[in-house]
């Protein structure tokens, strides 16, 4: 009885809602804009944490990195706390050790700087420079799709060579092949020596997408380099060999080749897949918050808006009131008529929301290149947050129509 009672009270708010268009739609309206904001944030948020999952993935859940500080923002390298001052920075040495670790399958040290890939008068925008060696697939994934990596007297001298990556080597080169070309990245002249493919599901914020993978030394010789920010030793542990033993193993090494006494402090700190994670669990909760109150007020607004459209409709609509109670209908009938007309009109705003903010979150995600998911449960809620607002806001207006007295009701004009 009740669900039917339900529906056909539906069915009233609809045709009550098509004969007030402009009024509902401007109403709606706010219940739209912040349930898209909401559905817009979480599709894109969703998306860059499940890109970052993937990516840590192909690495292994084991692979740890070695930094000189960790910190959850970059610090200023020109104004260090004097704690990061007196460490040293990370080797080669030291990747090199790490390496010969029988715990360890993986080890070298890698930078990164910012620079243009320049070609015949074609050039990138600012692109990532990336300081590794042969053994980058390994860890970022991807594939070498045509020419080599560099060798060991290339990694050790640092030579003038690059490994473009693909879509970059494009935007320059065009249709040309560019293994065997000479090109200036970061204003450098090196010899491309091989293209590289980088894995469909590695995460990468907007303008920090890879140009060209250069040997460590020629970074560190040739750009300036953030020692404290950009320069790690990527971990990857040997099969069977647990996380826990191998961070064990790397920070004996490292204490023993600094010299470090039993009483001293670590001068490095270790970076596992899980702090990753929870670093940026941490800044995207925040930004998210941030949305969410946002959104909240557009929401609140709504709220308000469908207030006072459902005590116009019950001032509207007192001889109708009237003429149901003189019939039978009770308080209760009453109430829940206009209860289910305003979660009716927020539950319309909250569905049209949740397409719009997809929608929006869709294409933002594409221009990041980044796979979106739905989040289903926050779809859900959206649903019954936006109803729920129309129940509460629509509460006032109900018991207003529920309390009318009949013989007034139907005395109005």
């Amino acid at each position: 009885m009740i669900a039917l009672n339900i529906r056909s009270n539906v069915v009233v708010a609809l045709d009550t809602l098509r004969a007030n268009k402009l009024r509902s739609g401007l109403t709606i309206l706010g219940v739209v804009i912040g349930v898209a904001t909401v559905m817009m944030m979480a599709a894109i948020v969703q998306g860059i944490k499940d890109q970052i999952v993937r990516t840590l993935e192909i690495a292994g859940p084991t692979t740890f990195y070695v930094v000189k500080a960790f910190s959850q923002t970059p610090v200023d390298p020109n104004n260090l706390p004097a704690y990061i001052r007196i460490r040293p920075d990370l080797s080669d040495a030291e990747a090199r050790r790490i390496r010969e670790l029988p715990e360890v399958a993986y080890s070298a040290i890698w930078g990164q700087a910012q620079g243009r890939l320049e070609y015949k008068g074609e050039r990138t925008q600012n692109l990532m420079i990336q300081g590794a060696d042969e053994g980058f697939v390994e860890i970022q994934g991807g594939d070498l799709v045509d020419g080599r990596w560099f060798t060991r007297p290339e990694l050790g001298s640092g030579a003038a060579v690059a490994v473009l990556e693909e879509d970059a080597a494009r935007k320059v080169f065009g249709r040309e092949n560019p293994v065997g070309k000479s090109l200036r990245v970061g204003g450098r002249p090196v010899q491309v020596i091989g293209l590289y493919q980088k894995a469909g599901n590695i995460f990468e914020p907007p303008g920090q997408n890879i140009g060209a993978i250069i040997p460590y030394q020629m970074l560190d010789h040739q750009f300036q380099l953030d020692k404290t920010n950009a320069v790690f030793i990527p971990v990857k542990p040997r099969k069977g060999v647990t996380a826990a033993r191998a961070h064990e193993a790397v920070t004996i090494a490292l204490r023993e080749m600094r010299r470090l006494r039993p009483a001293d402090l670590n001068s490095f700190d270790l970076i596992t897949q899980d702090q990753i994670l929870e670093t940026f669990n941490k800044i995207t909760g925040v930004f998210f918050l941030v949305m969410i109150v946002l959104s909240s007020v557009g929401l609140m607004v709504g709220g308000i808006g469908v207030m006072a459209i459902m005590m116009v409709s019950v001032t509207n609509r007192t001889r109708e009131i009237g003429v149901r109670k003189a019939l039978g209908a009770t308080q209760r009938e009453i109430l829940l008529q206009f209860l289910v007309e305003a979660a009716t009109l927020t539950g319309i705003g909250g569905i049209i929301g949740i397409v719009v903010g997809l929608s929006l979150g869709k294409l933002v995600t594409a221009l990041m290149d980044i796979d979106a998911g739905v989040p289903v449960t926050l779809t859900i809620v959206a649903v019954t947050v936006s109803v729920g607002i129309g129940i509460v806001f629509g509460m006032v207006p109900a018991r207003r129509a529920a309390r009318l007295d009949p013989i007034e009701a139907l005395r109005y004009e």
